[in-house]
C-alpha cells in the first residue's frame, strides 16, 4: 500500500523529469541562463545520483483521502541501502505508522487508529492494546512487514523516474520564486489534464525540491531535501520491540 504510493509520486515527478530526456547537458550554472528542458534534465541527473534523500508527500486526492489503506502523508529519510526512518498517516483517519529499517531488519510501530482500520472488529482493539507503544520487529522477509518495507526503496524510486517514457512533455519556465527559502525556477506541464509544477533550484547544482501536481481528482505534493545526507541508523530499543512471530500468532488466533 504505502510502496505504490512512492510509486504514484515518483510517476508525478518523472512527469516533468523525464521531460529531459530531449535536452542538452548544459554545464551553465545559473538557472536563468538554462532552457526548461536542461533544468529538468540536471534536476533529474543529481536526483539519479543522489545516494539519500527526505521524501514529505502530502496525497489530497479524491481517492487517497477517503482510503485507510492509503497514505496521505509520508515523512521518509531513505538512502540506496534500503535504510530508512520516517512515518506514515493513512487516510480517512486510519492512524498512522512509524517505521525504522536498517539492511534487512525493519521496526513498524502503528498507532491505535491504525490497528482498528486494519484489523477488523474488536479483534482491532485487541491488537492494538496488546503491542500499545511498541514496535513489530522482523526482516525484509516477513509478508506482514514487506509492504512497509518496499516503501523505503530509493533504488526502486529512482528507478521509476529514470525508466520513464514520457520524454515528449513540453516544459515551460516560470518566474523565479522561493520553495522553504530557496531560491527556485518552476517548471510546468500537463499530463492527461493535470498540471505539475517542478520546483528546481536556481544555483547549481540544480536540484529538484518540490514536484506538484493537480487535477483530475489529483492532489499531490513531494518535497525533496538533505541530498545525500545520511539516514539516521539508531534502532529502536530490544524491550520497545516485539517479534513479528508474536503478531502473526495474534492474528492467526482471531
Amino acid at each position: 500500500m504505502a510502496g505504490r504510493t512512492l510509486t504514484c509520486a515518483a510517476a508525478s515527478a518523472a512527469l516533468l523529469l523525464g521531460s529531459a530526456a530531449l535536452a542538452s547537458t548544459a554545464a551553465a550554472d545559473n538557472g536563468d541562463d538554462l532552457t526548461a528542458q536542461q533544468l529538468a534534465q540536471q534536476a533529474k541527473d543529481n536526483l539519479l545520483k543522489a545516494k539519500s534523500v527526505h521524501l514529505k508527500l502530502i496525497d489530497h486526492s479524491a481517492g487517497t483521502a477517503t482510503s485507510k489503506r492509503q497514505p496521505t502523508a509520508m515523512d521518509l529519510s531513505l538512502d540506496q541501502a534500503g535504510n530508512c526512518v520516517g512515518n506514515l498517516k493513512m487516510g480517512a483517519n486510519g492512524g498512522s505508522v512509524e517505521i525504522v529499517k536498517q539492511g534487512d531488519e525493519v521496526w513498524m510501530k502503528p498507532d491505535t487508529a491504525f490497528w482498528k482500520s486494519q484489523v477488523p472488529g474488536a479483534q482491532g482493539g485487541a491488537v492494538a492494546e496488546l503491542f500499545k507503544d511498541r514496535y513489530i520487529h522482523g526482516s525484509t522477509q516477513d509478508a506482514l512487514l514487506k509492504g512497509m518495507a518496499d516503501t523505503c526503496d530509493l533504488r526502486s524510486f529512482q528507478q521509476d523516474i529514470a525508466t520513464d517514457t514520457s520524454s515528449d512533455k513540453a516544459l515551460t519556465k516560470g518566474e523565479e520564486t522561493t520553495v522553504d527559502d530557496t531560491k527556485v525556477i518552476p517548471l510546468n506541464g500537463t499530463e492527461d489534464g493535470k498540471a505539475a509544477v517542478l520546483y528546481v533550484t536556481s544555483d547549481s547544482p540544480h536540484r529538484v525540491v518540490r514536484a506538484t501536481q493537480k487535477g483530475g481528482g489529483t492532489d499531490l505534493a513531494l518535497a525533496f531535501s538533505d541530498y545525500d545526507k545520511p539516514v539516521p541508523t539508531q534502532t529502536p530499543p530490544a524491550d520497545e520491540s516485539v517479534d513479528v512471530g508474536k503478531l502473526q500468532e495474534e492474528l492467526q488466533s482471531l
